[in-house]
Protein backbone atom coordinates (compact mmCIF):
# COMPACT_ATOMS: atom_id res chain seq x y z
CA UNK A 1 0.00 0.00 0.00
CA UNK A 2 2.74 2.50 0.92
CA UNK A 3 4.59 1.95 -2.38
CA UNK A 4 1.38 2.48 -4.37
CA UNK A 5 0.56 5.65 -2.48
CA UNK A 6 4.06 7.01 -3.11
CA UNK A 7 3.62 6.33 -6.84
CA UNK A 8 0.25 8.09 -6.80
CA UNK A 9 1.70 11.21 -5.17
CA UNK A 10 4.65 11.29 -7.55
CA UNK A 11 2.17 11.14 -10.46
CA UNK A 12 0.07 13.87 -8.86
CA UNK A 13 3.00 16.25 -8.44
CA UNK A 14 4.34 15.53 -11.92
CA UNK A 15 0.87 16.48 -13.17
CA UNK A 16 1.84 20.09 -12.47
CA UNK A 17 4.04 19.87 -15.57
CA UNK A 18 1.24 18.78 -17.91
CA UNK A 19 -1.89 20.25 -16.34
CA UNK A 20 -3.61 16.90 -16.96
CA UNK A 21 -6.77 16.86 -14.79
CA UNK A 22 -6.45 13.07 -14.48
CA UNK A 23 -3.39 13.58 -12.29
CA UNK A 24 -5.65 14.77 -9.45
CA UNK A 25 -7.90 11.72 -9.50
CA UNK A 26 -6.02 10.40 -6.47
CA UNK A 27 -7.67 13.25 -4.55
CA UNK A 28 -11.07 12.63 -2.98
CA UNK A 29 -12.87 15.84 -3.91
CA UNK A 30 -15.68 15.26 -1.40
CA UNK A 31 -13.35 14.91 1.59
CA UNK A 32 -10.24 16.84 0.58
CA UNK A 33 -8.95 19.36 3.13
CA UNK A 34 -6.46 21.85 1.71
CA UNK A 35 -4.02 23.53 4.11
CA UNK A 36 -2.20 25.71 1.59
CA UNK A 37 -3.99 28.97 2.43
CA UNK A 38 -3.60 30.28 -1.14
CA UNK A 39 -5.10 27.22 -2.89
CA UNK A 40 -8.81 26.58 -3.36
CA UNK A 41 -10.43 23.62 -1.62
CA UNK A 42 -10.83 20.22 -3.27
CA UNK A 43 -9.70 18.35 -6.36
CA UNK A 44 -11.23 20.92 -8.70
CA UNK A 45 -9.11 23.59 -7.05
CA UNK A 46 -6.00 21.51 -7.69
CA UNK A 47 -6.98 20.84 -11.30
CA UNK A 48 -7.39 24.55 -11.95
CA UNK A 49 -4.09 25.29 -10.23
CA UNK A 50 -2.25 22.62 -12.22
CA UNK A 51 -3.72 23.89 -15.50
CA UNK A 52 -2.58 27.44 -14.72
CA UNK A 53 0.88 26.35 -13.66
CA UNK A 54 1.35 24.13 -16.72
CA UNK A 55 1.19 27.25 -18.91
CA UNK A 56 4.51 28.41 -17.43
CA UNK A 57 6.36 25.24 -18.62
CA UNK A 58 7.12 24.13 -15.07
CA UNK A 59 9.48 21.37 -14.05
CA UNK A 60 8.92 19.22 -10.98
CA UNK A 61 11.51 16.89 -9.47
CA UNK A 62 10.61 14.71 -6.50
CA UNK A 63 13.95 14.31 -4.72
CA UNK A 64 12.77 12.24 -1.77
CA UNK A 65 9.48 10.44 -1.09
CA UNK A 66 8.46 8.74 2.14
CA UNK A 67 5.45 7.11 3.77
CA UNK A 68 4.33 6.90 7.37
CA UNK A 69 1.07 5.08 8.02
CA UNK A 70 -1.63 7.00 6.17
CA UNK A 71 0.76 9.83 5.28
CA UNK A 72 2.99 10.29 2.24
CA UNK A 73 5.51 13.13 2.39
CA UNK A 74 7.99 14.35 -0.16
CA UNK A 75 10.90 16.74 -0.73
CA UNK A 76 10.50 18.44 -4.09
CA UNK A 77 12.14 20.92 -6.47
CA UNK A 78 9.88 23.25 -8.46
CA UNK A 79 11.01 25.32 -11.42
CA UNK A 80 8.17 27.69 -12.28
CA UNK A 81 8.77 31.38 -12.99
CA UNK A 82 11.32 31.01 -10.19
CA UNK A 83 13.08 28.03 -8.65
CA UNK A 84 11.57 26.80 -5.39
CA UNK A 85 12.02 23.95 -2.94
CA UNK A 86 9.20 22.46 -0.93
CA UNK A 87 7.86 19.74 1.30
CA UNK A 88 4.49 18.14 0.61
CA UNK A 89 2.39 16.08 3.03
CA UNK A 90 -0.67 14.08 2.00
CA UNK A 91 -3.00 12.09 4.26
CA UNK A 92 -4.77 9.11 2.74
CA UNK A 93 -7.96 7.29 3.50
CA UNK A 94 -7.86 4.06 1.55
CA UNK A 95 -6.70 4.70 -2.01
CA UNK A 96 -7.30 8.46 -2.08
CA UNK A 97 -5.70 11.55 -0.57
CA UNK A 98 -8.05 13.49 1.68
CA UNK A 99 -5.79 16.15 3.23
CA UNK A 100 -2.74 18.17 2.14
CA UNK A 101 -0.13 20.42 3.69
CA UNK A 102 2.94 22.04 2.13
CA UNK A 103 5.79 24.45 2.81
CA UNK A 104 7.60 26.08 -0.09
CA UNK A 105 10.33 28.71 -0.31
CA UNK A 106 12.47 30.31 -2.99
CA UNK A 107 15.57 28.30 -3.74
CA UNK A 108 18.86 29.81 -2.58
CA UNK A 109 22.43 28.61 -2.26
CA UNK A 110 24.60 26.65 -2.38
CA UNK A 111 25.58 27.45 1.20
CA UNK A 112 29.06 28.16 2.55
CA UNK A 113 29.76 24.41 2.79
CA UNK A 114 28.83 23.86 -0.85
CA UNK A 115 25.49 22.09 -0.26
CA UNK A 116 22.28 22.82 -2.12
CA UNK A 117 18.85 22.76 -0.48
CA UNK A 118 18.14 19.26 -1.83
CA UNK A 119 21.37 17.32 -2.42
CA UNK A 120 22.64 14.63 -0.07
CA UNK A 121 21.45 11.15 0.81
CA UNK A 122 18.09 10.01 -0.49
CA UNK A 123 18.04 6.30 0.37
CA UNK A 124 15.72 5.21 3.17
CA UNK A 125 17.44 2.78 5.52
CA UNK A 126 16.95 1.52 9.09
CA UNK A 127 13.24 0.84 8.71
CA UNK A 128 13.33 -0.99 12.03
CA UNK A 129 14.46 2.22 13.76
CA UNK A 130 11.62 4.42 12.55
CA UNK A 131 9.96 4.87 15.94
CA UNK A 132 13.27 5.32 17.78
CA UNK A 133 14.30 8.03 15.31
CA UNK A 134 10.89 9.71 15.53
CA UNK A 135 11.19 9.82 19.33
CA UNK A 136 14.69 11.30 19.10
CA UNK A 137 13.50 14.17 16.91
CA UNK A 138 10.42 14.69 19.08
CA UNK A 139 12.71 15.14 22.11
CA UNK A 140 14.94 17.48 20.10
CA UNK A 141 12.05 19.75 19.16
CA UNK A 142 10.38 19.72 22.58
CA UNK A 143 13.52 20.09 24.71
CA UNK A 144 15.77 22.21 22.48
CA UNK A 145 13.97 24.12 19.71
CA UNK A 146 10.76 25.22 21.43
CA UNK A 147 12.31 26.20 24.83
CA UNK A 148 15.43 27.58 23.05
CA UNK A 149 17.83 25.41 25.05
CA UNK A 150 20.56 25.55 22.43
CA UNK A 151 23.28 24.47 24.80
CA UNK A 152 21.81 20.98 24.36
CA UNK A 153 22.31 20.87 20.57
CA UNK A 154 25.33 18.59 20.90
CA UNK A 155 23.22 16.07 22.81
CA UNK A 156 21.33 15.39 19.58
CA UNK A 157 23.53 16.49 16.68
CA UNK A 158 26.56 14.63 15.35
CA UNK A 159 30.03 16.17 15.08
CA UNK A 160 29.84 15.36 11.36
CA UNK A 161 26.54 17.25 10.91
CA UNK A 162 25.78 18.26 7.29
CA UNK A 163 23.65 21.37 6.80
CA UNK A 164 21.59 22.21 3.69
CA UNK A 165 20.08 25.49 4.88
CA UNK A 166 21.34 28.03 2.31
CA UNK A 167 22.56 30.59 4.88
CA UNK A 168 24.30 28.16 7.25
CA UNK A 169 27.31 25.85 7.05
CA UNK A 170 28.15 22.38 8.30
CA UNK A 171 28.67 21.81 12.02
CA UNK A 172 26.80 22.68 15.19
CA UNK A 173 28.44 26.10 15.69
CA UNK A 174 26.73 27.70 12.69
CA UNK A 175 23.32 26.34 13.72
CA UNK A 176 23.81 27.47 17.31
CA UNK A 177 24.72 31.00 16.19
CA UNK A 178 21.65 31.30 13.93
CA UNK A 179 19.17 29.95 16.47
CA UNK A 180 20.59 32.00 19.34
CA UNK A 181 20.02 35.40 17.73
CA UNK A 182 17.74 37.54 19.89
CA UNK A 183 17.23 40.61 17.72
CA UNK A 184 13.51 41.30 17.16
CA UNK A 185 14.15 41.20 13.41
CA UNK A 186 16.10 37.92 13.30
CA UNK A 187 14.85 35.85 16.24
CA UNK A 188 13.69 32.36 15.21
CA UNK A 189 11.08 30.94 17.56
CA UNK A 190 9.54 27.48 17.32
CA UNK A 191 6.24 27.49 19.23
CA UNK A 192 4.36 24.29 18.39
CA UNK A 193 4.98 21.05 16.52
CA UNK A 194 2.07 19.87 14.36
CA UNK A 195 3.54 16.84 12.55
CA UNK A 196 6.40 14.45 13.19
CA UNK A 197 6.49 12.02 10.27
CA UNK A 198 9.14 9.33 9.89
CA UNK A 199 10.34 6.53 7.69
CA UNK A 200 13.53 4.74 8.66
CA UNK A 201 16.43 7.15 8.98
CA UNK A 202 14.43 10.24 7.90
CA UNK A 203 12.13 12.35 10.11
CA UNK A 204 10.13 15.41 9.01
CA UNK A 205 8.71 17.96 11.44
CA UNK A 206 6.17 20.68 10.64
CA UNK A 207 6.24 23.43 13.24
CA UNK A 208 4.49 26.73 13.83
CA UNK A 209 6.50 29.70 14.99
CA UNK A 210 7.87 33.08 14.02
CA UNK A 211 10.81 34.68 12.31
CA UNK A 212 11.09 38.12 13.84
CA UNK A 213 7.52 39.41 14.02
CA UNK A 214 6.31 37.32 11.08
CA UNK A 215 4.25 34.19 11.66
CA UNK A 216 6.18 31.38 10.01
CA UNK A 217 5.86 27.70 9.19
CA UNK A 218 9.06 25.69 9.67
CA UNK A 219 9.48 22.31 7.98
CA UNK A 220 12.66 20.42 8.92
CA UNK A 221 13.85 17.10 7.49
CA UNK A 222 16.43 15.24 9.58
CA UNK A 223 18.53 12.22 8.68
CA UNK A 224 19.46 10.09 11.68
CA UNK A 225 22.42 7.75 12.06
CA UNK A 226 23.57 5.94 15.21
CA UNK A 227 21.19 7.93 17.41
CA UNK A 228 22.32 11.36 16.21
CA UNK A 229 21.09 13.92 13.69
CA UNK A 230 23.68 13.84 10.90
CA UNK A 231 22.00 15.82 8.09
CA UNK A 232 19.33 18.52 7.83
CA UNK A 233 17.19 20.17 5.12
CA UNK A 234 14.49 22.77 5.70
CA UNK A 235 12.07 25.30 4.29
CA UNK A 236 10.45 28.23 6.04
CA UNK A 237 7.42 30.09 4.76
CA UNK A 238 5.63 33.17 6.01
CA UNK A 239 2.00 32.42 6.85
CA UNK A 240 -0.17 34.84 4.85
CA UNK A 241 -2.70 37.04 6.65
CA UNK A 242 -6.16 35.54 6.96
CA UNK A 243 -7.58 38.13 4.56
CA UNK A 244 -5.61 36.44 1.74
CA UNK A 245 -6.71 32.87 2.46
CA UNK A 246 -8.68 31.01 -0.23
CA UNK A 247 -9.86 28.35 2.21
CA UNK A 248 -10.59 28.33 5.94
CA UNK A 249 -8.51 25.33 7.04
CA UNK A 250 -5.41 27.09 8.27
CA UNK A 251 -1.77 26.35 7.50
CA UNK A 252 -1.64 23.42 9.93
Amino acid sequence: MSAKRKEQIVALLKGIETGDPKSVEVVNQDKYIQHNPLTLEGGEGLAALFKRLSNTNPRVNIVRIFSDGDYVFGHTEYDFSASRVGFEIFRFEGEQAVEHWDNIQTRKGPNASGHSMVDGQTEVTDQNLTEINRALVERFVSSVLIPRQFGQLTDFISETYTEHNPVLRDGVASLHAALSKKSPDTLIQYNKVHHILAEGNFVLTACEGARGTEETSFYDLFRISDGRIVEHWDTSEAIPPRSEWKNENGKF
